[in-house]
Order: structure tokens, then sequence, then C-alpha cells
């Protein structure tokens, strides 16, 4: 049992799915997938998984939305930039703003470049899941402590139910991804297993056929 799940402690309660998931994938990008490269580690599981999750959506219906930081070459140095100086190395058309070869692109999928942690913070993404009338974002990607909790920070402010999937989202450092887990179960969304969201998503669609 963890911390928050005590029965007198006013925190981690549970959302659900609700009736218009959207599949938001955050930055599963070669700046952050290719251990070569200065951002990156090895996150082979976190794109093997969301894969899975990918083909889900695309069987049930959901938006599939896909995330990537990319520069122009002439923006100015921004203060995540001072403090993260890896950052100049995405520069718009360099290989590490390209979308990691492995992962699943499908041909309805809306691409978000943004320039920030979070993929609401000055993009066009919340006003087209609220024109699709989503009402839950399933966040996969990475990384944990980084964008996917900034993510998941602004879903919840705006009204969305965030779902963050365990076995896809990933981090460079071990400690930082399960803490950030911790801390978005107890106040932010819910954090579940990969077979649990795949339980709810076949549950919702039986619902919806009236089984």
């Amino acid at each position: 049992m963890q911390p928050w799940q005590a029965v007198d402690r006013p925190w981690g309660g549970t959302l659900g799915l609700g009736a218009r998931p959207a599949l938001v994938v955050v930055d599963l990008m070669r700046g952050f997938t290719d251990p070569s490269l200065p951002l990156g580690s090895d996150l082979t599981e976190v794109v093997r998984q969301t894969n899975q999750l990918i083909l889900e959506a695309e069987r049930r219906g959901w938006p599939v939305v896909l995330t990537r930081i990319a520069y122009p070459e002439a923006i100015p140095e921004t203060v995540w930039m001072r403090k993260m100086p890896g950052l100049r190395t995405l520069v718009e058309g360099s290989p590490a703003t390209e979308f990691d070869p492995r992962l699943i692109r499908p041909d309805g999928a809306h691409v978000v470049t943004k320039l920030h942690a979070s993929a609401f913070f000055g993009t066009s993404l919340h006003g087209r899941l609220a024109q699709a009338g989503v009402d839950t974002v399933v966040v996969t990607g990475c990384t944990t402590s980084g964008c996917v909790r900034a993510t998941v920070v602004d879903a919840s402010a705006l009204g969305y139910r965030p779902i963050v999937v365990r076995e896809a989202v990933g981090d460079r450092w071990t400690d930082a991804h399960l803490q950030s887990l911790h801390d978005m179960a107890a106040k932010y969304g819910d954090v579940v297993g990969l077979r649990e969201i795949l339980a709810r998503s076949a549950d919702r669609a039986r619902e919806g056929q009236g089984v």
C-alpha cells in the first residue's frame, strides 16, 4: 500500500476512463530514445508498450496525438534552455527531432510540436481535444519526471482525466521515474498498468455496445 492509499488520507482517488479518451504520446523522438545522443536513454520497452496502446487506440477510434520538441534555429534562448543546455540539440531538421523509427505512426495521428515541457503549453492541443469531445487523456512517453508529468498536471488543470500507463513511460533516472509516478498517482491522475488500461478500454467498448 502506498502512503496516499491509507483510508484516512485525503488524496489518491480514482478517476477512471471517461467516455471519450485520447492517447497522448509524449516526445518519443530520437533525441530522447537514442542513448548515443546527449539527452537520450534506452527507452526500448517504453516504445514497445506505447505501440500496443497505439494499436488499441486505433481499434477503439481514440484520437492519437504524438508530441515532439523542435526549436527553430533563430529562437532566442529560453530559461529552460539555460537550465538544460542539451535542449539546443533539438533544432528543427536535426535527427534528434525525428520520431523514434520503431514508433507506430497512424495515418490519422495529430503531431504537436512544442517548445516547453507540457504538451498543452503554447500549443493547440487543448482546443483540438475539446473540439473532439475528449474527456480523458491516456499518457505515455518520456520523461516521466519532465514532459510527462508537466502534461499530466496541465491536463488535470484543464479538466481532463489523466491516466498514465506505467510500463509506457520512462526516464533517465529510476528514482525520478518512480517518485514522479507516486506523485502523479497521489495528486493528478490515475497510474495504471498496461493490462488494466486495456481491460478498461474493452469494458468501455462493451458498455457502448450495450453488452
